[in-house]
């Protein structure tokens, strides 16, 4: 079982990435698991239909007791989608969240009863405090990918994910393996990255374009690869899935 964390500024299209990626690793032949780890709650909709599922932190809330099939729920290409879920909105801490999920999923023995190949994080990197840093810190990752743009404040949070990373990687957790170029059409994107990255380290994996049908594959409620699985886009997303399965050691399916 490989797990890869795919962190990101809020806004910036991880989401988006994730449920692709996941769809075209499902496509592929792997047992997807994909964990949203945002207070929005919103990484697997488009995994399952364009409908949210309850969340992790609400069932606990509302019932204590509770089972995997009350959080975990198959999506397209049978991906096991779960959301961790935010604390009441001003109480509480998102981070927290994250680490009640993880907790409650080794609880109920997730992993060995659903026997995934890959568990994909999703998760917020706008702040890399306690909480979201977990899946690097605790070793629930082994390794870690940067979805940003060109722009500032993304770049700005791709530095502080990649070096919370690397501080945490002398320990022997998740290891850094590069970002994943979301673009925003901002001018000279790919020289601006490839510039930012002779500080932050590591190099583009792949580069996704801005493309109508992203939105429009949203609206419908799915991911790319299943509304328009024959388009260029969608053979972008499963490029992507194919290198990131390889430099995870994934075996061919």
């Amino acid at each position: 079982m490989r797990k890869i964390a795919i962190y990101g500024k809020g806004g910036i299209g991880k989401s988006t990435t994730t449920s692709n990626i996941a769809a075209a690793l499902a496509v592929m032949g792997y047992r997807v698991m994909q964990i949203g780890c945002d207070p929005k709650s919103d990484s697997v909709k488009n995994l399952m239909g364009g409908k949210k599922i309850p969340t992790v932190l609400d069932k606990i809330r509302s019932e204590g007791e509770i089972k995997l099939d009350d959080i975990v729920f198959k999506g397209f290409g049978g991906v096991l989608c779960v959301e961790a879920g935010g604390p009441t909105p001003g109480i509480g801490c998102a981070g927290r969240g994250i680490i009640t999920a993880f907790e409650k999923l080794e609880e109920l023995s997730a992993y060995e009863i659903y026997k995934p190949d890959v568990v994909l994080y999703d998760v917020l990197g706008d702040v890399v405090c306690g909480g979201f840093a977990m899946p690097i810190r605790q070793g629930y990752a082994d390794d870690v990918f940067i979805v940003t743009s060109g722009e500032m404040m993304a770049l700005y949070a791709a530095s502080n994910i990649a070096a919370a990373i690397r501080n945490f990687g002398v320990r022997g957790y998740a290891r850094y393996k590069g970002v994943i170029l979301n673009c925003r059409n901002v001018e000279n994107e790919v020289g601006i990255v490839n510039e930012a990255l002779k500080e932050i380290g590591g190099e583009i994996i792949e580069i996704i374009p801005r493309d109508p049908l992203v939105q429009q594959s949203e609206n419908m409620g799915k991911t790319v690869i299943e509304a328009f699985p024959e388009s260029e886009l969608a053979g972008t997303y499963t490029k992507l899935a194919e290198k990131i399965a390889a430099l995870c050691g994934g075996e061919e399916k």
